[in-house]
């Protein structure tokens, strides 16, 4: 058996490998060196825009976010470039299918982390709330604690820690609390039918309008607004300060409520038991004692009879 002829075969091709990596090996150097230049240019970039936007973007994860997607794509723009000075272009196109495969399939499994995602890229965009906002949503109220770009967490007034990821947040309504400073207070109170309402009026706003608890330069608004089964109501609004404290919403509506009670007491101005009661001594009525009442008769005689 020769075996000149299968040496010399595998000399052959082992020859045109070498001559093709000899031909390739400028490119090669090319690519390398493109590498490295785009590794350093996304470093630039980076840096560049995270000083650009730091003032202008308040939130860590999405300044993050945006640095980290500028140097990626820097980074992929050179990778292209590389492939292509490397002749690799059926390469390129293989991965951008695979990638939108990939891409496709991923979005599928794991759609609400990415839904959760988005939503906290643009929530940390529009600001609908900031670290220590008092929000409501989704029927929680509290304190915001740490906002992420998968979930926000919040403290509710129990002490409870309450993860709430984002697409809830972002796809239902939401009230913040802090934004404008401070919080309005609608206080409902009733008062006897005996009573004289201008005088229930005057008596109830002197007793709150010099109260340090609220807003002296907002308007306190008193309104009766109902004929109750026991007494006239009115609702009495005001207004407290509220910066990231639910404490001085406490604190008005504590001091409101004791200074008009105390104001009522003093005044002899009934606010009406929410039972129902025989009493003879409401304005406008009379006292047992002055009562005239007719008592039966016990008829003696016919008793002695029937005995």
């Amino acid at each position: 058996m020769d075996l000149t002829t299968p040496f010399e075969l595998v000399q052959e091709k082992l020859q045109d490998w070498i001559n093709t990596i000899i031909k390739l090996l400028p490119n090669a150097i090319a690519g390398i060196l493109i590498i490295i230049i785009f590794l350093i240019l996304s470093r630039i970039i980076k840096k560049i825009v995270e000083k650009s936007l730091k003032h202008v973007i308040k939130s860590h994860a999405a300044l993050k976010l945006i640095t980290n997607l500028s140097s990626f794509i820097i980074v992929s723009v050179g990778f292209v470039i590389t492939l292509g000075v490397l002749h690799l272009e059926k390469a390129v196109t293989s991965l951008l299918a695979g990638a939108g495969i990939v891409g496709l399939a991923i979005s599928f499994a794991f759609q609400d982390i990415a839904a959760n995602f988005v939503s906290g890229v643009l929530i940390a965009f529009r600001k609908p709330f900031e670290v220590n906002d008092i929000i409501e949503t989704n029927d929680y109220t509290g304190k915001i604690e740490e906002i992420n770009l998968r979930y926000t967490l919040i403290r509710t007034f129990q002490g409870q820690a309450l993860i709430i990821p984002n697409k809830m947040i972002f796809n239902n309504p939401l009230l913040n609390f802090t934004e404008n400073g401070m919080r309005r207070i609608d206080l409902a109170i009733g008062i006897s039918y005996g009573e004289d309402l201008e005088r229930v009026k005057e008596i109830t706003l002197n007793a709150v309008k010099d109260l340090k608890s609220i807003r002296q330069d907002k308007d306190i608004m008193f309104h009766y607004y109902e004929f109750g089964d026991s007494s006239i109501n009115f609702v009495l609004r005001f207004w407290v300060d509220y910066v990231q404290s639910h404490k001085t919403y406490l604190d008005g509506m504590h001091d409101v409520i004791v200074a008009v009670k105390k104001a009522y007491d003093e005044n002899d101005i009934t606010i009406p038991f929410p039972i129902r009661t025989l009493d003879f001594g409401i304005k406008g009525g009379s006292t047992l004692s002055d009562m005239k009442l007719n008592y039966a008769r016990i008829d003696t005689s016919q008793k002695d009879n029937n005995e």
